[in-house]
């Protein structure tokens, strides 16, 4: 069974995006960002849920979606997963993933 590890760049999104929603709404907020987490639990055991970030890298980056919302994530050799970062899907991700 895969582990899950929230980089600190991911988990800085996060914390971005619930500020962002919880200036209006703090209630949305928090459902934001525990639905982006638990979508997120699916990767334990179906890891390739994702579909496969086509860039130049090496990497394999992988897009799991969310309603607006990109989570961008790698699946290491020893099949655990670092989420990289979570994007609203308006972003331009390559900006931030080449």
């Amino acid at each position: 069974m895969a582990e899950i590890n929230w980089t600190e760049e991911a988990q800085t999104w996060l914390r971005e995006i619930y500020d962002y929603i919880a200036a209006d709404n703090p209630a949305a907020a928090f459902e934001t960002v525990t639905g982006i987490y638990d979508e997120a639990q699916l990767l334990i055991n179906h890891p390739e849920a994702g579909f496969r970030y086509e860039t130049e890298s090496s990497r394999s980056v992988r897009i799991l979606l969310y309603t607006h919302y990109r989570i961008t994530y790698l699946i290491k050799p020893d099949g655990d997963i670092d989420i990289l970062g979570v994007f609203h899907g308006s972003l331009d991700i390559d900006r931030y993933l080449v």
